[in-house]
């Protein structure tokens, strides 16, 4: 099956998957629902939309540079209370955490190839402005690829393609984590879109994690 490659590097990006009230925790890649946002975001898609077809597609990731977990702290007012009233006299501190200077290879392979064209061409002319998991997160480099599109399945296009960014000093013969979808076992992620976005429902998916070198 093809697969669409996306390049997802930036100074600061934060793919949160279990945060519900004041503390916004990342994980240490992108996660689908993130990732598939960013997707919409470039596709014009209204957060009300069915996101049905691009949940069908099987997403992975390579760990080209690791990024740094950081926490920043900001404040937020009007803060909802458990009478579920919004209370505006309160203000409360929330811890956000976010990787720096992460970069990513994210892999997306479906049966529908149309699909991944239309995808491809609207990633070099988004018609709303891409994220890197947050609003206030863009990217540092384009996310569309030349060559993205490849008649490949997931884990060889992944390995096939250069690195998007130089290793840092230490890491350059470190292998690269390599992170798949998997239909039947793996780790819990619970970031699998049932519903359109505006309703914020998310399943369980299991991802198969291993390491693999990829020459600089």
């Amino acid at each position: 099956m093809p697969t669409l490659l996306l390049r997802l590097a930036g100074p600061m990006q934060s793919w949160g998957t279990t945060s519900r009230f004041d503390e916004r925790d990342s994980q240490l890649e992108p996660s689908k629902s993130g990732v598939l946002g960013l997707v919409c975001a470039a596709l014009g898609r209204d957060r009300s939309e069915s996101v049905d077809d691009l949940a069908c597609l099987r997403m992975g990731v390579r760990v080209d540079r690791e990024g740094l977990l950081m926490r920043d702290y900001q404040t937020a007012t009007g803060i909802m209370t458990a009478a579920g009233k919004v209370d505006l006299n309160r203000t409360v501190v929330s811890p956000r955490y976010y990787l720096a200077d992460a970069a990513f290879l994210v892999g997306l392979e479906g049966e529908d190839r149309k699909l991944l064209e239309e995808i491809q061409v609207a990633l070099r002319a988004p018609v709303w402005p891409l994220a890197l998991g947050r609003k206030a997160f863009p990217p540092g480099c384009p996310v569309w690829l030349p060559d993205g599109l490849r008649d490949l399945g997931l884990r060889d296009a992944l390995i096939a393609a250069q690195r998007t960014v130089d290793p840092r000093y230490e890491h350059r013969q470190a292998p690269l984590r390599l992170i798949l979808e998997h239909a039947e076992s793996g780790a819990v992620r619970h970031d699998q879109p049932v519903a359109a976005f505006a309703e914020r429902r998310f399943g369980p998916r299991y991802v198969a994690t291993e390491v693999v070198n990829v020459p600089v």
